[in-house]
């Protein structure tokens, strides 16, 4: 993630260098001079526009969360067909949970999911963002035929995720991951008929 340009507002600019240190570093490593730094302002700059390290915190997350649900929201919208292939499912799955690189900007989400967890202030935004995840998996399930879509969304998401945690621990391919999709997307659906749930 880079550091923000300086035409871009200055509380932006500063989230966005957060978001960057968090992503090097994990939370531990943000100070207001480290932030200052990276964000291209004065130190008395965040402190003026954040208060304490938990609004800094709450803020960058939102602001992570509502990115998240905008392009998310804008994926599900794609889905929108009765006739989405298996592998174009496992593509566009890919696509939210690979990205391009292994880089910062992938490692901070999971750093601010992991102090929501340690810090209840924090879990309102986390929720936001997965709910737009479960929209996401929900139509795309929905497209695939899978009945009870809505039930296994947050199953499907937690799969992505962990796969994707995978890959950032142990720097597998992309391709590892949409491959497991592909084997295991079929199995849902069929699983799922067979036990009766209503679409």
């Amino acid at each position: 993630m880079p550091n923000a340009a300086p035409s871009t507002p200055m509380r932006q600019r500063i989230i966005t260098a957060v978001l960057q240190i968090i992503g090097e570093g994990g939370v531990a490593a943000l100070t207001n001079r480290r932030i200052a730094k990276a964000a291209g302002v004065s130190l008395g700059s965040v402190t003026y526009h954040f208060a304490t390290q938990h609004d800094l915190l709450r803020e960058s997350l939102l602001h992570f969360v509502r990115e998240e649900a905008r392009h998310f929201t804008e994926l599900a919208d794609q889905c929108q067909t009765d006739s989405l292939a298996i592998e174009d499912a496992a593509s566009l799955a890919g696509q939210v949970a690979c990205g391009t690189a292994l880089d910062s900007a992938h490692l901070a989400p999971f750093e601010l999911y992991l102090h929501a967890g340690r810090d209840e202030r924090l879990r309102e935004a986390a929720s936001e963002a997965f709910t737009a995840y479960d929209r996401l998996a929900t139509q795309i399930l929905t497209a695939l035929g899978v009945p009870n879509a809505e039930r296994l969304a947050a199953t499907t998401v937690a799969l992505v995720m962990g796969l994707q945690l995978r890959r950032l621990a142990t720097g597998s391919p992309a391709d590892d991951l949409v491959d497991a999709l592909l084997l295991l997307a079929p199995g849902a659906a069929a699983r799922s008929s067979e036990q009766g749930f209503p679409a």
